[in-house]
Formats: C-alpha cells, structure tokens, sequence
C-alpha cells in the first residue's frame, strides 16, 4: 500500500521470524480497531512458520485453504473470505498469507489478484517471499513479483538467493509507521534524551534484544556487487534450474514433476513409488554423495533439488542425474 513515510525494513533471523513479526504487526493492528481476535488466511503451500506464529501469538488456527496445484487460487480465497465476512456483519479481522516462492517448489502465489481480493474485503496482506523476493534485483524476474509491493509487510532472507550466511533475514513495511507495536523502553538501553539525541533505538526494531550484526555482510554484499551483480548470480541460478528440468525431461529414465519457477526442481524415477524415492535420497545422503530435499505432492514423493549454486555446470547436473541412477533400488 503506497503510504506516508520512508518505506522501512528490520533484520530477522530468517524467514520463520519475519513470519512472525508480519503476523505480531496485524494482530496489534487488528486489535487497536476490532473485538475479534485476527484470523489468518493462507494456504496449505504456506510454510509452517505461519502456523507456529499464530500459536505464539495466542491466535486461533489459521483457516488452511487447499492448494492442489502448488499455488493459493483467487477463486478459493474469495470464497473462504466471503464466509468470514457473512452480509450484514462485520467479520473478524483478517490477515491474508500468500508466498512468493514455496518450500516444496518454489512456486509464487498469484499476488496482483490475491491483494485485489484483500483490499475488497478490508484483509491486510502479509507475503512471505524468502525465497522468491530476491527475483527483484533481476530485470529478467523482477515481472514475476508483480503484486508485491502491495502487502502490508513482506518476508525476505538473504541466506537462499542472496548468498548469505544465517543469519539475513528481513521484514519490510511501506513506512516506519508500520513498527510502531514494537516500541519499548529500557532506560538503560533507549532512553528518551539519547534517542532525542541521535542514537540509534534498536530494542524498538527487533523482538531480541542482544543481537548480532548481521546486516554488516548483507551491506557488503551489495555494496560489492550491487542490484546488477546480485542479478545475475540470480538469473545463472534459475537458469540453471531451467538446464536441469531439461536434462530431466530428456532423459526417459526421470520423471520432471512441473518445469521450475525459481531454482527448485522436483523429479523422480520414472515410475517410482514414494518408498523408493524415500530409499534413494537416504541413500545418497548416508553414503556422502549427494543432499537432495523431499517433497509430497498430490502425486506423489518427489526427489527435490533446490539449485543456489550460481557456477553449477551442466556437468554438475548430468552428474547428479547419474547418482540418482546408480542409488535406485533394482
């Protein structure tokens, strides 16, 4: 939402923080103007952190709409809205969690649509782009954010396509504002005269208190390499990405489940069942060869290579194709 004042951002652990504190904003919002405790709204591709915040937070269950094709459908989050806010009554507040880059395979949620669908019910929008919103340095997948800058606040982390160690996380908000809930007092720590004075107040900007100086490596990683270096370190990863879908799909031995989105691809043996995709990856695992995620889809275990490597080679990938052939129960 475009508001008054200097868009802000703060820096988390991660993801799961980040979450967390999207989700601590919209419940003290909601509490400032309803009686009715926040509901969330998000979909079965949300990552998990969103329902462990809400259980902190002391809120109720988050309503887990079905996500069969790996993204959360404008018509599905219209529907469930409309229940929650029955004609002639107000409705709960609702905060409204869409992804840009899930966990299982990087898919992103279509947010122009589901940000229309919560400004038409009065929802605030959270999205959760860890893994997706460094696609912005890129002039290439910048298009693929679309929407974005319309949530209320917005998850990224630094530590998947942006090369840093944990941790890097940040919240961002349209304007300072937005962090008000966050505000306390410690003489000790952020005394009036001192903030008045110029000195930073950071226990108002995190829920630690000791803390490390994590944005130190992000300011030197883009002071290094700048919006146009970070790109293309994110176009050669999805690109490669891309390489390894098409080795898959060429191959008749694998099974390619979707082509990638971002640098997540899921793939199988053809024909495999979910025990012998389980057997393959603890294999490779177990005998130092290869570190391959899982993922259960509506079809099946899949076999998940999350590519961050930005000097990965068509060698590298072939290679790995091969182990999972030689790992393969017979």
């Amino acid at each position: 939402p475009q508001e008054d004042g200097q868009p802000d951002a703060l820096i988390t652990t991660g993801g799961t923080e980040s979450n967390q504190l999207g989700l601590l904003l919209a419940r003290e919002h909601a509490r400032a103007r309803h009686t009715e405790p926040l509901r969330v709204v998000c979909g079965a591709n949300a990552h998990h952190s969103v329902h462990r915040a809400a259980w902190l937070l002391g809120l109720p269950e988050p309503l887990t709409l079905p996500t069969p094709n790996g993204t959360l459908t404008p018509h599905t989050l219209h529907t469930a809205l409309t229940d929650l806010h029955h004609p002639g009554t107000p409705g709960p507040p609702v905060l409204v969690c869409a992804t840009a880059g899930t966990t299982d395979t990087g898919a992103i949620d279509p947010l122009p649509a589901l940000a229309d669908l919560a400004d038409t019910h009065g929802a605030r929008l959270h999205v959760d782009a860890a893994y997706g919103g460094p696609l912005l340095f890129s002039d290439t997948h910048r298009p693929l954010l679309t929407g974005l800058h319309r949530a209320h606040t917005v998850t990224l982390d630094l530590h998947k396509l942006g090369w840093q160690p944990v941790a890097a996380g940040l919240l961002a908000v349209p304007a300072t504002a937005h962090l008000a809930p966050l505000a306390h007092r410690a003489a000790y720590l952020n005394a009036d005269d001192d903030t008045e004075a110029g000195l930073p107040d950071l226990l108002g900007r995190s829920l630690r208190t000791t803390r490390r100086p994590d944005v130190l490596k992000m300011a030197v990683t883009l002071k290094a390499l700048g919006r146009t270096g970070l790109a293309d370190l994110v176009d050669r990863t999805l690109a490669a990405a891309r390489g390894l879908a098409d080795l898959i799909d060429a191959h008749p031995a694998h099974e390619l489940h979707s082509r990638p989105t971002l640098s997540t691809v899921l793939f199988r043996p053809a024909g495999a069942d979910d025990t012998t995709v389980a057997t393959i990856r603890r294999r490779l695992l177990h005998r130092g060869r290869a570190v391959l995620g899982r993922a259960a889809t509506p079809t099946g275990l899949w076999l998940k290579a999350t590519l961050l490597n930005p000097h990965t080679t068509t060698d590298d990938l072939t290679s790995l194709l091969k182990l999972v052939e030689g790992h393969t129960p017979r």
